[in-house]
């Protein structure tokens, strides 16, 4: 899964490309919206949400009120494999053509998405729909540390591991900062969430995890940027842990509420089950 801080730093990059240009073409390569055309709009800001990115369009102005149009949200959720890249005019793209679903073209800039598996076009004042049942964002202006733990809370029963990756419980963790989570909490990730004995200090640990490497190119969780094993457990498996040497373990564990397992790594020593 994505992790909240590569989605930060791709929204700040489209942010910084984006805002206040006015579109000069678009092309929505997907089917509900291949017919829409949002050339004319102006980019007011491009923010996450915890793994989807909200691009704000504002409509041109029109001289007749009676037929002003909606600001507009192009939402966008980058699952495994999407990404946007950013292209000066007439620069050769760097990925097939047929990978691309969005297309959005300024003056000084094309803003390409590819591979992105869900594209919505939507009024600005309906957000909610697609956004509004996730929790707290780690990097966003609404984190609430106090409302997380009670989402936590609420799913006494849950493994740990599993409750980490449910972006309705607080949103932003993936893969990654999930086992780094848990292997520096020394909880291993079947834990129960009612046995977990320190939840604030966890969901501390994670908002400080997120927010330190929100701006780094390469995300550490050991030490310093140029140390040479950035992290502690994530795709060590079979290795010897940093901390005590033990062998590192590999589990699937499935995720909360799509069922899809996904990879979580952990030191059986430094994280004992029970």
């Amino acid at each position: 899964m994505p992790e909240g801080d590569s989605v930060y730093r791709a929204t700040a990059r489209l942010h910084q490309a984006l805002a206040g240009e006015v579109l000069l073409a678009s092309d929505l390569r997907v089917p509900a919206l291949a017919t829409v055309d949002v050339a004319g709009y102006e980019v007011r800001e491009v923010i996450p949400r915890g793994k989807h990115l909200l691009m704000r369009l504002q409509p041109p102005a029109r001289a007749n009120p009676d037929f002003a149009q909606p600001a507009l949200t192009l939402h966008s959720h980058l699952l495994m494999e999407g990404r946007w890249d950013l292209y000066a005019p007439g620069e050769r793209w760097k990925r097939p053509a047929h990978t691309a679903r969005v297309v959005l073209q300024t003056a000084r800039i094309t803003a390409v998405g590819f591979d992105i598996a869900q594209v919505k076009l939507l009024p600005t004042e309906q957000e909610a729909d697609v956004v509004g049942h996730l929790g707290p964002d780690l990097l966003g202006v609404d984190w609430d540390a106090q409302v997380a733990l009670e989402n936590l809370r609420a799913e006494p029963q849950l493994g740990i591991g599993q409750a980490l990756l449910d972006q309705r419980i607080m949103a932003g963790v993936g893969n990654v900062y999930r086992s780094e989570i848990l292997f520096l909490s020394r909880v291993h990730p079947l834990t129960a969430v009612r046995e977990v004995q320190n939840l604030p200090a966890l969901i501390d640990l994670a908002h400080r995890l997120l927010v330190v490497n929100k701006d780094r190119p390469r995300r550490v969780t050991t030490g310093q940027p140029g140390t040479r094993d950035p992290l502690w457990v994530y795709g060590r498996a079979a290795k010897p842990c940093l901390r005590c040497g033990t062998r590192i373990e590999l589990l699937r564990i499935a995720s909360t509420p799509t069922g899809i397992e996904r990879d979580c790594y952990l030191c059986p020593s430094c994280q004992p089950a029970g």
